[in-house]
């Protein structure tokens, strides 16, 4: 079965020390070359497995987050719960955590401030666009090429008329969001609303999972965004490092 041998492939690289040749693979697997080279080259196209050195195969990234990305959404928010309630609390702001899912960008969890005479806005949970959402932009903008090309070609909705829609102007947004390490949501999805989020990059993860700070227009001035969007990367390492030492 082509699955079967596509299984046994990956096992072979991920046992050998880290790299396998061809002809590494053919000797553990019995498999004929021809046949190698085609399973390695699907391997490679989905990111399964990948090569600095030509010829020389090792486990892709996205195997990577595959295996790793295998905690439950109540896993995840008992972790972090503290740190997203503290942030919300701090900043008079709901702060939410987001995860991608699939094809897809989903708000998982939400914080809001515990003193009730704080305004603030709940941003709801579920899917959000990746063209027209901080959190989502965010975690596109650290995806590998085709994740950004299948998010944005075709006709992307206007939601409101600051709506980004044009895919090179989105590109060019990715690439600030990689300079200064948070990205902006003003108005795109609703009018008078605004939110800015952060990557959380894992070791040999990659970025799946972002947060955020989400409220009105009034208080998400241009100067309160500059400022939540350096503490939000900063609560965005505290978040890897708690995932990240409960795995270890």
């Amino acid at each position: 079965m082509h699955l079967d041998r596509l299984i046994s492939i990956l096992e072979t690289v991920a046992i050998s020390g880290g790299t396998a040749t061809v002809n590494d693979i053919c000797v553990a697997t019995g498999f004929p070359k021809p046949s190698v080279y085609r399973l390695v080259q699907d391997l490679q196209k989905y990111g399964l497995l990948e090569s600095q050195e030509k010829g020389v195969y090792r486990v892709g990234e996205r195997f990577h987050r595959i295996s790793r990305l295998d905690r439950s959404d109540a896993e995840i928010s008992v972790l972090v719960e503290p740190l997203l309630a503290d942030f919300a609390e701090d900043h008079g702001v709901a702060c939410f955590l987001a995860r991608l899912r699939g094809e897809g960008i989903e708000i998982t969890q939400v914080e809001v401030p515990r003193d009730a005479q704080v305004s603030f806005l709940h941003p709801g949970l579920g899917l959000r666009p990746i063209h027209a959402c901080s959190c989502a932009k965010v975690i596109a903008a650290y995806a590998n090429e085709e994740f950004r090309d299948d998010a944005i070609k075709g006709r992307l909705r206007k939601y409101t008329e600051h709506t980004q829609t044009n895919g090179e102007d989105l590109r060019e947004e990715f690439h600030h969001i990689q300079e200064i390490g948070y990205g902006e949501c003003v108005q795109e999805l609703e009018v008078g609303i605004c939110s800015v989020a952060a990557p959380v990059h894992l070791p040999d993860v990659g970025v799946g999972l972002s947060v955020g700070a989400t409220g009105s227009l009034r208080v998400f001035t241009e100067e309160f965004r500059q400022r939540i969007g350096p503490a939000l990367i900063n609560l965005a390492g505290e978040v890897a490092d708690r995932l990240t030492s409960s795995s270890a």
